[in-house]
């Protein structure tokens, strides 16, 4: 007889199979032994070892803070920063220049290179000291005729910064001023607070504006302090309906 033919004999032997057989039987074992009491869920038993069963789950970041995108990060820097609500700024526009009417307003921050001038009154706060990355209320107002004027308000004291009413204004841009002033029925206070009612938050833009339908509404945006995100709602100027909601959480 060969080596080969001996070295298969002992591998398929009793004495192999016996080895064989009690591996096999140890790994079932051990299996059992680690899935005991867990109703087939194999993980180490800990509490056998006097120490407590942790689960592994998936939690936020150590400092519970939220990653913030380059706008809502912009809003969260801007917003807080304005003491001077929408409609307090709007109420500052129309009484700088008088028999005016509201078109918009938004926040903004101050670029550098503008510079203040002249109130409408000819007489801008002396308290007033614009200056860059400053929060400012941009406004438009209208006269009757159609005439928009510009005004600009700080957004920290609500002084008026600066007032300005373009000349040779566009005849067709004036008369669709002037065709919405005869339409709004809502006060910007009314406007904002039907806002705020239905969105939680600050205001940071209302703009008068005119529907498919021909209809004038006022669209306003408003920022989540939770979450900084924009909402902007679309609101009846006549009747004050809020007639649409849409958010971006870009």
């Amino acid at each position: 007889m060969n080596l080969q033919s001996i070295h298969r004999n002992r591998a398929g032997g009793p004495r192999a199979r016996r080895v064989q057989t009690a591996a096999l039987c140890a790994v079932a074992v051990a299996a059992l032994v680690g899935g005991c009491g867990s109703g087939g869920d194999a993980r180490p038993n800990h509490a056998a070892a006097g120490q407590p069963d942790v689960r592994q789950t998936t939690s936020p970041s150590p400092s519970g803070s939220v990653r913030l995108n380059e706008d809502q990060a912009a809003r969260k820097a801007l917003v807080p920063a304005a003491k001077v609500t929408a409609d307090k700024a709007a109420a500052t526009a129309v009484a700088e220049v008088p028999d005016s009417t509201l078109l918009s307003v938004e926040l903004k921050r101050r670029a550098s290179g503008s510079s203040p001038s002249p109130s409408a009154t000819g007489s801008p706060s002396p308290t007033a000291s614009p200056r860059t990355g400053q929060p400012v209320w941009v406004a438009e107002v209208s006269k009757k005729d159609g005439t928009a004027s510009t005004v600009r308000i700080d957004a920290e004291s609500g002084d008026v910064i600066r007032s300005r009413t373009d000349p040779g204004q566009d005849a067709d841009e004036k008369a669709e001023r002037a065709s919405w002033i005869t339409k709004i029925k809502q006060t910007p206070e009314q406007v904002a607070k039907a806002a705020t009612d239905r969105k939680k938050g600050t205001i940071t833009s209302m703009e008068l504006d005119d529907a498919d339908s021909g209809d004038v509404i006022w669209s306003v945006e408003v920022v989540s302090t939770d979450d900084w995100n924009k909402s902007t709602l679309d609101i009846d100027a006549t009747t004050g309906e809020v007639l649409s909601e849409d958010v971006d959480r870009d």
